[in-house]
């Protein structure tokens, strides 16, 4: 599990920046999924998208409102413009076992994460395009496609710190190439 892995790496981590407390160790806080409705979806696809999100992470998502009306985007202020879920604890080690080591392997002509993935405050975000990789969705039952964003929160302080948590971790990263 992904859990002691981290437990194993922590060591490590601190050695390698120069900690000493324990509670400095770049560690993940939450795993936040987010997807989008689009413009001009019925609240049908609303309803694929929250039970696509409570398959996958087990949680009932939260359906995300307009804060305000932009006329150009045909938006009003309170629609529903998303869905969105948030992990911690143990729920959140189990996603992401499954995230590193089932899903990234199940998308198609994946080359590996770019290390862009990781910005300058060592977070983690990875946008897919569909949600089919994920073991919970039946390809047979998919009603209609949408794409998902993951966000994984750290307390890294710069990217590479938050990138030397997430290939700890066995996250798959594209090998970087030499100029």
């Amino acid at each position: 599990m992904l859990k002691e892995k981290f437990s194993a790496l922590s060591a490590s981590l601190r050695e390698q920046f120069g900690r000493t407390n324990v509670h400095e160790t770049p560690h993940i806080v939450k795993v936040t999924l987010n997807a989008g409705l689009g413009k001009g979806k019925d609240s049908k696809f609303a309803d694929i998208v929250a039970d696509t999100l409570k398959r996958i992470t087990g949680q009932q998502p939260v359906m995300t409102k307009a804060r305000k009306s932009v006329a150009g985007f045909k938006l009003r202020e309170g629609q529903v413009v998303g869905a969105m879920v948030t992990i911690r604890g143990p729920h959140m080690w189990h996603f992401l076992d499954k995230l590193a080591n089932v899903v990234f392997a199940r998308i198609r002509d994946f080359r590996g994460i770019p290390e862009s993935s990781v910005d300058k405050q060592g977070n983690f975000n990875y946008g897919f395009t569909e949600h089919t990789p994920f073991p919970e969705v039946r390809p047979d039952e998919v009603e209609s496609l949408h794409g998902l964003q993951v966000t994984i929160t750290t307390t890294a302080k710069n990217h590479a710190e938050g990138l030397a948590l997430f290939k700890g971790l066995g996250f798959p990263f594209a090998p970087t190439e030499k100029k």
